[in-house]
């Protein structure tokens, strides 16, 4: 590999290279095994004899920190040596980030190791996703017969995949638009970004749900906005709660996050006329209304919206997988040369290769079929989980009413005599991963609750996961009644 090695100032020449090979070995830099050049390139490298580089390499290998092969050349010790001199960025204590970003929110604790009873939010299931499809529209776009230039791409996305998504939204969303409005991202969240650089001046006033999603939440206030969050009922954002001097406006209005009911087609055309009204953007965010259980979709609001309000924002993590990284963001033709201007200056252009596979994933009809059948598979997993919370755990939860998307809601009800927080700390013992309602309010929760997710796990390990669940309300129940809330959970084995 080409190792740095520095020779500035005084001393022994081969001293100080020994000493610089000797630290990269011991702090982990150089990896057991690893070949170091010959000694005769170094030397001419570093412009010293190659008697100065030899002698290095001599003293290390008969410490047996280095190891010689006829032929092969010289290596690290496949040995792995004690790293006693850990290599560390120094400490900074004279600089500061801004004080909001000096305690930044913790990302949601991950479970340890494998969840027996996965109920996680927002995950797809990776094993309903055509790998090997995939990868053969990858590999095509890497053969050197189509890498054409080394240049960078259009900041706006690879012009096939803008086509593409164009079509895609506009049959299955009915959401107006042509490539030229599309702009590809890397997920929903540098979409939002990306609006928030463009929209939010220091001191704006920006509206969110609550509950709502959290990331969106924030990354406005990182922005140097006020954000205020706006309650929640069975039609959604409640439009008449919105404060007056709101600029942005983030809604889900498809499938709302956490709670999973839909915008009623009245709060859709008063949030428009409000809107309208304010001179103020909404930002609607379609994160995973892909996957429809029951009923015909609303209209989104980007296609009820005549006036030019509306920033339409999409994701396909949740189609697909998350680690593609892949979003898009369809806004009013007056913003989005700012919008294309901040998507260049914040990364240039997004990875080419991976948008153009999935402009042929989507035109050859490929997502739709993906769609379709994970569709099915989690409308199993989304009633299966209803009949067992109406079955097995009535007495503490009322599910939320809700036809799409990856998770579901469940409101605790008001006589269940146990806390949320207390029921998934014994569930997490019990191996079952899920969420508390409250962690999506940004104030106080107005109700408790859990949320369920079902992309991650197999419908056979649904029932007894939630019959775990139901052991740990019980748990906590029996807790509450002896006056013990304060005390953790028991620590027990999964099997």
């Amino acid at each position: 590999m080409d190792f740095h090695v520095s020779l500035t100032g005084r001393g022994d020449l081969s001293a100080r290279i020994y000493r610089q090979l000797l630290d990269a070995v011991l702090d982990g830099r150089l990896r057991p095994g690893e070949r170091l050049p010959p000694t005769r390139e170094l030397a001419r490298r570093l412009d010293v004899s190659r008697n100065t580089a030899a002698v290095a390499y001599e003293r290390l290998t008969a410490e047996g920190v280095l190891v010689g092969r006829v032929g092969a050349g010289t290596f690290v010790c496949a040995e792995p040596l004690a790293r006693t001199r850990p290599r560390n960025a120094p400490a900074g204590g004279g600089v500061r980030p801004r004080r909001l970003w000096r305690s930044p929110a913790a990302p949601p604790a991950e479970p340890e190791g494998e969840v027996a009873y996965d109920f996680r939010v927002g995950l797809p299931d990776a094993e309903l996703f055509p790998l090997e499809t995939w990868r053969r529209l990858v590999a095509r776009e890497l053969r050197p017969a189509l890498v054409r230039s080394a240049g960078y791409g259009d900041p706006s996305g690879y012009a096939d995949l803008r086509e593409a998504v164009a079509r895609h939204v506009g049959v299955s969303r009915s959401v107006r638009a042509s490539a030229d409005d599309v702009l590809v991202t890397q997920g929903a969240q540098q979409a939002l970004d990306l609006i928030g650089r463009v929209m939010i001046e220091p001191g704006c006033r920006v509206a969110v749900e609550e509950p709502g999603y959290p990331p969106a939440r924030l990354l406005f206030r990182s922005l140097g906005a006020r954000v205020v969050g706006v309650p929640v009922d069975g039609e959604g954002l409640d439009v008449a709660a919105l404060p007056d001097s709101a600029r942005l406006v983030y809604v889900t209005p498809s499938h709302q996050f956490p709670l999973g009911t839909p915008m009623s087609l009245g709060r859709r055309a008063a949030l428009l006329e409000w809107a309208g009204r304010r001179g103020a953007v909404v930002i609607e965010d379609d994160y995973d209304s892909e996957f429809r259980f029951e009923d015909r979709p609303l209209e989104p609001l980007q296609s009820l919206d005549r006036s030019g309000h509306v920033i339409y924002v999409g994701s396909f993590s949740k189609t697909m997988l998350p680690m593609l990284r892949l979003g898009f963001l369809i806004a009013p033709a007056s913003l989005q040369p700012a919008l294309r201007a901040a998507k260049r200056l914040t990364d240039w252009s997004g990875e080419l290769p991976t948008q153009a596979a999935l402009a042929g994933f989507i035109d050859e009809g490929l997502l739709g079929r993906h769609v379709r059948k994970a569709t099915r598979e989690y409308a199993a997993r989304h009633e299966r989980i209803l009949t067992i919370l109406r079955r097995d755990l009535h007495e503490w939860l009322e599910p939320v009413p809700s036809a799409a998307g990856l998770h579901l809601c469940a409101y605790l009800k008001p006589d269940a005599g146990v806390d949320t927080a207390l029921v998934a700390a014994y569930a997490r013992e019990a191996g079952v991963a899920l969420q508390d309602l409250a962690a999506y309010y940004g104030e106080a929760p107005a109700r408790a609750g859990l949320v369920l997710g079902y992309g991650s796990i197999p419908l056979e390990r649904i029932e007894p996961g939630l019959g775990r669940l139901a052991e740990s309300f019980r748990e906590a129940g029996s807790s509450r009644e002896a006056g013990n809330l304060r005390a953790g959970p028991r620590c027990r084995p999964v099997p």
